[in-house]
């Protein structure tokens, strides 16, 4: 009886296993059949029904805080795709965007509009108006077919419109000018088509004039974006063929790629291969942004749309911004796209927490940051003064404050921020170059005297738009800053552009607000890297009882080095706490002190019991405290607190 109810258990356990074993096997396909067979929405049926001749792709470029996000929120609703009335800027999901009504990263929206009786498939990039987030615009030309060139009827051109201007036709696309703001009492239409005309060729004619705020002529965009856009083509019968534009990272699906299909069709359940990395998935999901994630079916050639694997992609890393992606089989008939230039690291800074007991969580929240912001370069680094922490690197200074502000909303944390510095560029006798991104790390002057031959600095070159009655305080400010001029041109009768290479190291010191009080606000600013140049460069470190403090470091030029040393000294001055001995503050420019500010020491009243005494006795006690002072301070170090330092370290 027993072996018989031993063999019944082995047989039903057998089963058990060989039931579950055909589930792995074939568990995805049932996943992929059941993702196939869902009933489609009526959106999906009318993008069905489109063909390629009435996709248009689309992105609105412009200089920063001209109106592109409120002009996507109009067209989403004139096309339905929201309802009127909502919440503003629907694009920017970042808090820190609508916080300071900024676009950080650029978003993607697909819209059916439907035109003399026909459907069109639409599909909007909204991209970042400000110059650190210009790799952002110049991936997003690589899915479109045409561009509004959007400027504020109040402003005019500006620095970044012309920037931005050159790059899309750099990429041959389609470009319609759009002048908005029309409704404000600074409006000025006709100066600001004048210098459409002048400065790009563009005739005013064509231009539409709107108001994105209040709606007006807003709807008049639409028929022109149909009209003058060109349709995406294909290759009939080519295999798979996808461009990954972008990718976020999602908690529970993993990476998620933005992709824009150039031949075939992708479907869940197809494998896929990376052209760049060899790496084969297996699609979990497609889908187009309407505005959110919204599943489809299939996603056709000429489509923009997102999707994610299953089992998912782990690592941000994998996601080659610019890679190709092609089925399984396929990946000798496909020719690789040629990929992006990856941005690089302008500004360096050490981040530490300030409490050595939140480091694994900043160091969490840092982690969780950099999942959706790759262009951030993280190294760990450490102090002596405070701690653990980490060099970061950003492609600016907004970018730098960008970060910070999501690290302390999104996560709470609590950070100390040194001030931002720039890479510069040894090079050494025997010909070998170095880049050094840690002002720690700069060689002495002993050093760069036997083994250095030149020392370089990074330059950029200037774009700054502004009134003419500004010029002559721009002029002084970049001469101010060790700037050369390149060119000076007047493109209206009013409106200048100024171009200057001016070392990176004076930009990231306040250069934009410094021209924005100069200008009242009027002036615009573009930039671009220059490459390198020689130049004077010394490191000015701060020692306090002849100790440097690694901290509070930062390579300049040597011009610069006893002015900045004076403020050094005095504001740390007033952050360290009297002692019982001496403590002298020094601002050190290689081997030479610039600066120089003493912390008197507690002094006890010796001579209090003395009354009518001789002049002989109060000197001997007198230099008997002066002895004893000076073997305290040989023996006693200065503990400075890091709260110290983040006084002296904040703006």
């Amino acid at each position: 009886m027993r072996r018989c109810l031993l063999f019944s258990a082995r047989n039903a356990l057998c089963l058990s296993r060989s039931n579950s074993r055909h589930s792995l096997q074939h568990g995805f396909h049932t996943t992929a059949q059941r993702l196939a067979k869902r009933v489609p929405s009526e959106v999906e049926k009318r993008i069905a029904d489109i063909p390629i001749e009435r996709f248009r792709n689309f992105c609105i470029v412009a200089h920063v805080d001209h109106g592109k996000s409120t002009l996507s929120d109009r067209l989403l609703e004139l096309t339905g795709t929201i309802e009127k009335g909502g919440n503003k800027q629907i694009l920017d999901k970042l808090d820190v965007e609508r916080e300071r009504g900024i676009t950080v990263k650029a978003q993607t929206c697909s819209m059916i509009y439907n035109y003399k009786g026909e459907d069109y498939l639409l599909h909007l990039v909204d991209t970042p108006g400000h110059v650190d987030f210009r790799a952002e615009v110049s991936r997003s030309y690589a899915s479109c077919g045409g561009a509004l060139l959007l400027v504020d009827a109040s402003q005019g051109v500006q620095a970044q419109t012309v920037a931005n201007f050159y790059l899309a036709f750099a990429q041959n696309l389609e470009l319609i000018p759009v002048l908005n703001k029309i409704d404000l009492p600074s409006a000025d239409k006709e100066r600001t088509l004048t210098q459409l005309r002048d400065t790009f060729e563009i005739d005013p004619t064509n231009a539409i004039c709107l108001s994105a705020k209040t709606g007006l002529n807003v709807e008049q965009l639409l028929p022109t974006i149909v009209e003058q856009v060109p349709a995406p083509t294909t290759n009939d019968g080519a295999p798979l063929k996808l461009l990954l534009v972008d990718s976020w990272y999602d908690n529970y699906k993993g990476v998620i790629l933005l992709v824009r299909i150039f031949d075939g069709s992708v479907r869940a359940g197809d494998r896929l291969i990376s052209l760049a990395t060899q790496n084969e998935y297996i699609v979990g999901e497609v889908g187009i942004q309407y505005p959110l994630e919204t599943p489809q079916t299939v996603l056709r050639a000429g489509q923009v749309g997102y999707m994610y694997f299953n089992p998912g992609m782990k690592r941000s890393k994998d996601a080659k911004i610019g890679d190709t992606y092609t089925t399984v089989g396929n990946a000798k008939k496909v020719q690789m796209f040629p990929g992006f230039e990856e941005p690089q690291s302008m500004v360096f800074v050490a981040a530490f927490p300030t409490d050595q007991g939140d480091y694994t969580h900043l160091e969490d929240s840092i982690n969780q940051v950099t999942l959706n912001d790759r262009s951030v370069l993280v190294m760990k680094e450490s102090s002596e003064a405070l701690g653990a922490g980490w060099r970061l690197g950003f492609l600016g200074t907004l970018h730098c404050s960008v970060f910070e502000d999501r690290l302390r909303q999104e996560h709470g944390a609590s950070i100390i921020i040194t001030p931002p510095s720039v890479p510069f560029k040894i090079i050494r006798r025997d010909g070998t170059e170095e880049i050094i991104r840690n002002p720690n790390d700069f060689p002495e002057t002993s050093f760069i005297h036997q083994h250095i031959a030149d020392v370089q600095e990074p330059i950029i070159t200037a774009t700054i738009a502004l009134p003419e009655e500004y010029l002559g305080k721009v002029i002084e400010l970049c001469e101010a800053n060790r700037g050369i001029q390149e060119s000076l041109t007047f493109f209206t009768a009013t409106q200048v552009i100024l171009k200057y290479e001016v070392p990176l190291e004076r930009l990231v010191d306040d250069f934009f607000g410094k021209l924005k009080s100069a200008t009242k606000g009027y002036a615009s600013l573009d930039y671009e890297d220059a490459g390198y140049r020689s130049s004077n460069i010394t490191k000015l470190q701060l020692h306090v009882n002849k100790v440097p403090v690694d901290a509070v470091a930062r390579v300049i030029h040597a011009s610069q080095a006893e002015f900045m040393g004076k403020q050094w000294v005095k504001k740390f001055k007033e952050h360290v706490d009297r002692q019982m001995f001496e403590v002298v503050i020094q601002a050190v420019a290689g081997k030479k002190v610039v600066a120089r500010e003493t912390i008197k020491p507690f002094r006890k009243d010796v001579l209090q019991k003395l009354h009518a005494a001789d002049i002989s006795r109060r000197r001997k006690l007198l230099e008997k405290q002066k002895e004893g002072r000076k073997k305290l301070r040989a023996v006693g170090n200065v503990t400075i607190e890091s709260s110290a330092f983040q006084k002296f370290l904040a703006k």
